[in-house]
């Protein structure tokens, strides 16, 4: 079994705290990276930091959605962060991912498909009658035809993205055994969601709670 990336969601406002996450999470065993959600991509000193962030994996969490030119212009100006990944919500439509892509660059553009915190009901509260699975296999043909470099989606969904996406798939909505599911809906343990072909994995409170290195301990212990 191929070992993933494993993204720490770094979701917090306290540079204290990240710099305490990233000092904790150093470990040969396991290739990190560091995701950033607008919590502190917008937060006073959250643009700064990532700025002065040197040989680290980066993953901006910016979820955009909007307008082709829009998409487009704020990938120009956030290019100055070297990030390595970049998200976009596929439902943007395709003219819009087109748009993101062309001026991407080196930034890995990731697709996101329908959020882990969504079940039936809640997409059907929206307005879409497709299952979850159909829409997301739907998307995932839209990001293969974009030529997107990943496509975020819940573990629950990685072996029919695979068969219309051939790149990276990275999935959050992972938790440990027994471990509550929070504001999650579709979930899956980290062993599980690799045997499924997720190329890599997004947790947050599952590391960041309690004691980090422990939680590190415990996730290599899983995954070997």
């Amino acid at each position: 079994m191929s070992k993933p990336i494993i993204f720490i969601a770094c979701d917090t406002t306290s540079t204290k705290k990240v710099r305490k996450i990233i000092k904790e999470s150093q470990n040969s065993k396991i290739k990190f990276g560091y995701k950033f959600g607008l919590e502190f991509l917008n937060s006073k000193n959250g643009r700064k930091f990532i700025y002065s962030l040197k040989n680290k994996i980066t993953f901006g969490d910016y979820k955009l959605a909007d307008i082709p030119n829009t998409c487009a212009s704020t990938i120009k100006a956030v290019k100055d962060l070297k990030l390595n990944y970049i998200t976009i919500h596929i439902s943007s439509g395709l003219k819009a991912i087109q748009a993101a892509k062309k001026v991407a660059g080196s930034i890995k553009l990731i697709g996101v498909t329908i959020l882990t915190s969504l079940d039936k009901k809640s997409l059907k509260e929206i307005g879409f009658n497709k299952e979850i699975k159909k829409l997301v296999l739907h998307q995932a043909k839209l990001a293969a035809r974009a030529k997107l470099d990943a496509i975020v989606c819940s573990p629950h969904e990685i072996k029919i993205v695979r068969k219309v996406f051939k790149k990276e798939i990275i999935t959050p909505g992972i938790r440990f055994a027994n471990e509550k599911k929070g504001d999650q809906k579709r979930v899956m343990s980290p062993k599980q969601a690799i045997q499924n072909g997720a190329t890599a994995l997004v947790m947050g409170r599952s590391i960041i709670v309690g004691n980090i290195k422990n939680n590190i301990k415990k996730l290599i212990k899983e995954l070997n």
